[in-house]
């Protein structure tokens, strides 16, 4: 008998990928926690029935949430990642020499311990020195650190359930806080093809709180439609500016000094989400 895993990614849409078992499932306090194990993308952790990583493309939407922030920014030496709980994030952090101190403020402490017992590849740096783990919820740690990070990434899971605050702009207003006066923020914003009101909306609501806002998108297979967006915004640093000669050469595999600003040529289609 063959299994086959279904993430309905809309009402009228879904990926489907054949799996060999079923590593690991419970419900946490906050949401329905499962380990799967696919023939085509090997382990996948799937949250509340959604694709959050799997070992095969993980390190599109790792590297992507990470380096353009951290390569537009000069020095950054105290970076927050607000989610994230898998650690593929961090993991990507810590490759910056500058980077001082990493923390991680994941609300929901199992998908941190899941992560590190069956995903050992995506959350090896955890345990790191230089990483702060810290289960909390992240709306609250924000407003509890002003005026403290050089980088803030929100790796959020859709906008359902606990993460839901994280997508409405008192939060980014919030983050603004907690940066430093020359901070960065990097959001995860969905899909251009099924999350477009979504993304005019978070766009606008940065914008209206930061000098430099920035959309960029990236191609990741497991993610709704296959074609994802971040949103930056800057206090100071524009990543279209960034002289690429000079950008850090990582031992990435999607990330490059040649791919920094090319992420900003968007599809008409999605340049005209956010257009003013």
């Amino acid at each position: 008998m063959e299994l086959w895993y279904t993430e309905k990614q809309t009402p009228n849409h879904g990926i489907t990928t054949k799996i060999s078992k079923t590593i690991h499932s419970e419900k946490t306090d906050f949401q329905q926690l499962d380990i799967i194990d696919t023939n085509q993308f090997g382990r996948m952790l799937v949250l509340d029935g959604m694709v959050m990583t799997t070992i095969k493309d993980e390190f599109v939407y790792h590297e992507m949430i990470t380096h353009v922030a951290l390569n537009t920014h000069p020095n950054p030496k105290k970076v927050l990642v607000v989610g994230g709980g898998d650690g593929g994030a961090i993991r990507e952090i810590i490759k910056h020499p500058s980077v001082e101190k990493a923390v991680l403020a994941e609300i929901d402490g199992r998908v941190i311990e899941t992560s590190k017992q069956y995903l050992p590849e995506i959350a090896g740096a955890l345990d790191d020195p230089r990483v702060d783990v810290q289960v909390v919820d992240g709306i609250q740690y924000i407003h509890d650190h002003k005026n403290e990070f050089d980088v803030i990434m929100v790796d959020s899971t859709e906008p359902v359930g606990p993460a839901v605050g994280l997508f409405e702009k008192g939060f980014y207003q919030g983050i603004y806080d907690c940066l430093k006066e020359d901070g960065i923020l990097v959001a995860q914003t969905e899909s251009p093809w099924f999350n477009q009101d979504l993304i005019r909306r978070v766009f606008k609501d940065i914008r209206s709180i930061f000098p430099i806002t920035r959309l960029y998108t990236v191609s990741i297979p497991t993610y709704p439609s296959g074609l994802w967006s971040f949103t930056m915004g800057s206090k100071k640093y524009d990543p279209l500016k960034v002289n690429e000669s000079e950008l850090k050469d990582l031992d990435t595999k999607y990330y490059s000094p040649s791919i920094h600003k090319s992420v900003f040529q968007l599809p008409k289609f999605v340049e005209d989400l956010v257009k003013e």
